[in-house]
């Protein structure tokens, strides 16, 4: 009879979303035992160009339109436009319904709202939710125990749970989820007090151009070094998966 383990007695809640995490950083292209340069599989983690473009165009649209023509609606079915354009590619091309329509449905919400509000500015505080809601999630899971990137790593690597075991393991994901909750944070610091600054007319159209630049500075050029970073602490702490990997994908084990 094989051994058990305390924490995969756990609840059957946590084994479930640590399953969807190292799904979805599987089809992310982040398994540490896949291979490939740490620069191809930060590539494919931002998605390739589709990637890049889906995550800049939309705001870049938005904030050169409205500039030149200083009328929202407009700024904002450029923005919303870009975005069918991108869903029904991805629909054309067979991608998974949920990962299709997610950027349509986050740019139609920040377009209604910032319709409603009449003040350009909302259409960025969809994102700062986001990134509110992820920065207290990796923070929170950390402090208490169960770090995100580990109960990703976790699955991913087919281990579950057992890494809590291992202090080296728990270490490195508790710090690891640390840093992406500062990556959040960071956001919010910067970009929140522009946002407040936009609730006065006078402010207005400047802190949308400045909005706009940093959600594309402080996006991708933040997030690309951070997924880099996890990847290779990720690789060293399972280094026997990683090297068997590399063992089965040579022409010998063929």
């Amino acid at each position: 009879m094989s051994e058990q383990h305390p924490e995969e007695n756990r609840p059957s809640a946590s084994a479930a979303f640590g399953q969807a995490l190292g799904a979805a950083a599987a089809r992310a292209g982040l398994d540490p035992a896949a291979g490939g340069s740490t620069g191809h599989v930060v590539w494919r983690a931002m998605g390739g160009w589709r990637g890049v473009a889906e995550s800049v165009l939309p705001s870049l649209l938005f904030v050169v339109v409205y500039t030149i023509t200083a009328q929202l609606p407009w700024a904002l079915i450029a923005s919303v436009g870009i975005a069918v354009v991108f869903t029904v590619v991805r629909l054309a091309q067979k991608s998974p319904p949920a990962s299709a329509l997610g950027g349509l449905v986050a740019a139609v919400v920040a377009a209604i709202l910032a319709l409603l509000t009449g003040n350009p500015s909302d259409n960025f505080v969809p994102g700062l939710l986001t990134n509110l809601s992820y920065g207290v999630a990796m923070l929170v899971s950390a402090f208490i125990g169960w770090p995100i990137i580990g109960l990703a790593a976790g699955y991913l690597m087919g281990e579950g749970t057992r890494w809590r075991t291992d202090r080296r393991k728990r270490r490195t994901f508790f710090w690891l989820t640390i840093a992406w909750a500062g990556l959040f944070a960071a956001r919010l610091i910067v970009q929140v007090p522009i946002y407040l600054s936009s609730l006065d007319l006078a402010d207005r159209d400047s802190a949308v151009a400045l909005l706009g630049t940093l959600k594309i500075a402080m996006g991708l050029p933040l997030f690309a070094p951070l997924v880099a970073v996890t990847w290779l602490a990720a690789r060293a702490l399972y280094p026997r998966r990683a090297a068997a990997a590399g063992d089965d994908s040579s022409p010998a084990s063929r």
